[in-house]
């Protein structure tokens, strides 16, 4: 070995090159997965009282403005109303369109217990997907104005 040969790698060193790259992608992938967390769980608290019944605490964490009454909202999320009833939900995706101060949640919902799977045809034809937008620090939700492909 001459002064100019670099000296051989040794394992310790080729070891801690793969530690940290195996962190990093950890790292990458956490936060990819659970970016959106808080906004899916307030979609998944709403859901979960419209599921149990409790209209009043979904309507509660609806946080509705002053000009969408307890009535508009039972129309649209009570038993009888548009999206009503919900007996099941899944969500879907959670996405933050660009120049967006908020997350769009797409939720299936459905009238039947279990959700039904894609081979009942029947059941599968009333499920409804809803983009719900989320406000990221008062966790309100309301209808989303765009689709999340936009």
């Amino acid at each position: 070995m001459t002064l100019l040969d670099p000296p051989p790698p040794t394992k310790s060193h080729a070891l801690r090159i793969t530690l940290v790259v195996v962190i990093m992608a950890l790292i990458v992938g956490g936060w990819f997965a659970f970016r959106y967390y808080p906004e899916k769980r307030a979609v998944t608290h709403f859901l979960d009282a419209l599921v149990a019944g409790d209209t009043t605490h979904a309507y509660q964490l609806w946080q509705p403005s002053a000009s969408y009454k307890m009535g508009d909202f039972l129309a649209d999320w009570g038993p009888g109303g548009y999206y009503g009833p919900v007996k099941s939900y899944e969500i879907l995706r959670a996405k933050s369109p660009k120049e967006s101060n908020g997350v769009i949640v797409s939720v299936a919902v459905s009238p039947f217990s279990p959700m039904p799977g894609a081979n009942d045809a029947a059941k599968s034809r009333r499920t409804k997907v809803i983009p719900v937008f989320v406000d990221p620090g008062s966790k309100a939700l309301s209808f989303s104005p765009t689709t999340p492909e936009d």
